[in-house]
């Protein structure tokens, strides 16, 4: 196992949407696990594929992620088949520097995804856990949470961002 670099705003992969997985084999395990480690280590409650530079539909989530009651999750191929309710909460993100900002998500969501074993799971998620699914979920449509809030605040995260940069 190794900790994978997380992919920063703005690299492009970030954008592109990922490709789905015909066949979960050694890579995808190898892959998995890479994925898992990164996580904590960063430490976040979810990572896609996609913000390791891997353009493949795998995502990993854990909302407990404390060693004691880790509970990882793993989503192949995953869908959100349904969403119920509005939630506006603080998001942040690995692959987004430095900053927050409040997003409009649903608060209940049935997800559909390939596990590990190869077989279907239809999950329903409420609260903190079906907002880590659509945050991921959107990873591997190439979508950052900072799509999802105004234009002027985005606009602000950028100037923040270069004046970061020029530091």
């Amino acid at each position: 196992m190794s900790i994978l670099e997380i992919l920063k705003y703005p690299d492009p992969r970030l954008k592109a949407p990922a490709d789905e997985v015909k066949e979960i084999d050694e890579g995808i395990f190898g892959l998995v696990e890479d994925m898992l480690e990164t996580m904590y280590a960063a430490p976040g409650v979810g990572l896609a594929a996609t913000q390791v530079g891997r353009p493949v539909r795998v995502a990993v989530v854990d909302i407990q992620c404390r060693d004691e009651t880790r509970n990882p999750m793993v989503l192949v191929n995953p869908e959100i088949l349904e969403g119920e309710g509005e939630d506006l909460m603080e998001e942040g993100c690995l692959s987004v520097a430095e900053f927050t900002s409040e997003v409009k998500r649903h608060y209940r969501v049935t997800v559909r995804a390939t596990g590990l074993n190869g077989g279907t799971v239809e999950l329903q998620a409420e609260g903190l856990l079906a907002r880590a699914f659509q945050h991921e979920i959107d990873h591997l449509n190439g979508i950052l949470f900072i799509d999802r809030i105004s234009p002027l605040k985005r606009n602000i995260y950028r100037r923040k961002l270069r004046k970061m940069s020029n530091e």
